[in-house]
């Protein structure tokens, strides 16, 4: 952990404070100052502070807060570096964004700010994941003490990524004794019977996201063998019907298109001692017109239920490339002009 060499505190809100982190392993501090210290020209950028590195010590010079959201920001990620993990450049833009959150999170009853990031985190033997934004730490809490969590908002936010991390998780502690992912059959209006091959042929492709996440979290071979064994199943929704799912993480994808019958099938599903995760963009609903989207009725039916947690992603939230992010936002600046238009 880093050690506090000098401070300046701010005689007011906006005078220059100046701080002088000291990281006692050399090596490592290095690799959290990045090469040509692009991650502190990162969090300078972000933050709007002054950051100059000198050896393993930093000085960073700012506006009170702002020095203060640096300093949580690089005391996590060299935490991160001393439990053995790489720092990335989107670890360091989801510390940013984690300390900022943070900032404005009060601790009662005393209001103190806090002064430590802690992050939830998912960990398989293969890989640990943490949160990289405030809402993504909030979906991570609820999956771990809720028995159904919505998880809503645009690509690239890390919903359907997360949940699959979650359920790995949770099969490797041994809290559930299966994992089932599962997708409706329905992308830009196709449809199976359309297309050539076998069943699994015909929902691999629409199943192909839930692979790769698994994949990711648990060596390839012992995905293999859990599918083999029924451990793991990956299935269309329709293959749920007339089944109780006890014992089992399960997982609906892009359930914005579901129509409202599917969705109630497969949430009466739910049996003793699994957990739930329902994921989709309410935005992107591929159903035909005139069908109202299952996702979209739960969400308001289900609101306020006990034992039902709803966690809205935004535009903010996306992890990818940052034109992602604006590409997000501009077209979500389009579906409110025309809401603010038809109200």
């Amino acid at each position: 952990m880093s050690r506090t060499e000098a401070a300046t505190p701010a005689s007011g809100a906006s005078d220059p404070t100046h701080l002088e982190l000291t990281f006692e392993n050399n090596r490592l501090a290095s690799e959290l100052f990045g090469q040509f210290d692009q991650n502190l020209a990162l969090i300078e950028k972000k933050l709007k502070i002054d950051a100059r590195a000198r050896g393993n010590t930093v000085a960073l010079r700012g506006e009170e807060i702002a020095t203060n959201q640096a300093r949580r920001a690089l005391d996590f990620l060299y935490d991160r570096l001393l439990k053995g993990a790489s720092v990335e450049t989107s670890d360091v833009e989801g510390a940013i964004r984690m300390a900022l959150a943070a900032d404005d999170q009060l601790v009662l009853p005393t209001l103190e700010r806090k002064g430590k990031l802690a992050l939830a985190q998912i960990s398989t033997r293969k890989k640990t994941v943490i949160a990289r934004t405030p809402m993504q730490d909030t979906y991570m809490r609820a999956m771990e003490r809720t028995e159904l969590v919505f998880g809503t908002g645009p690509a690239g936010t890390g919903k359907t990524y997360l949940a699959v991390a979650h359920a790995a998780q949770l099969l490797e502690r041994g809290s559930v004794e299966r994992i089932i992912l599962s997708r409706p059959a329905v992308e830009a209006g196709e449809r199976l019977g359309f297309l050539p091959g076998d069943m699994k042929e015909k929902v691999d492709p629409y199943l192909r996201p839930l692979y790769d996440a698994l994949y990711d979290m648990m060596p390839g071979d012992k995905v293999e063998r859990a599918i083999t064994a029924g451990v793991i199943e990956i299935a269309p929704l329709a293959f749920m019907r007339g089944r109780t799912l006890a014992n089992a993480a399960v997982i609906l994808d892009e359930a914005q298109n579901t129509t409202q019958m599917q969705m109630k099938m497969f949430l009466t599903r739910l049996g003793e001692n699994s957990r739930m995760i329902v994921t989709g963009d309410p935005s992107q609903v591929d159903l035909p017109r005139g069908v109202t989207s299952g996702l979209v009725e739960a969400l308001s039916l289900l609101e306020g239920v006990n034992g039902v947690v709803t966690c809205r992603f935004r535009a903010a939230d996306v992890v990818r490339h940052p034109l992602v992010q604006r590409i997000v936002e501009a077209y979500e600046r389009r579906a409110s002009s025309q809401s603010d238009d038809t109200a």
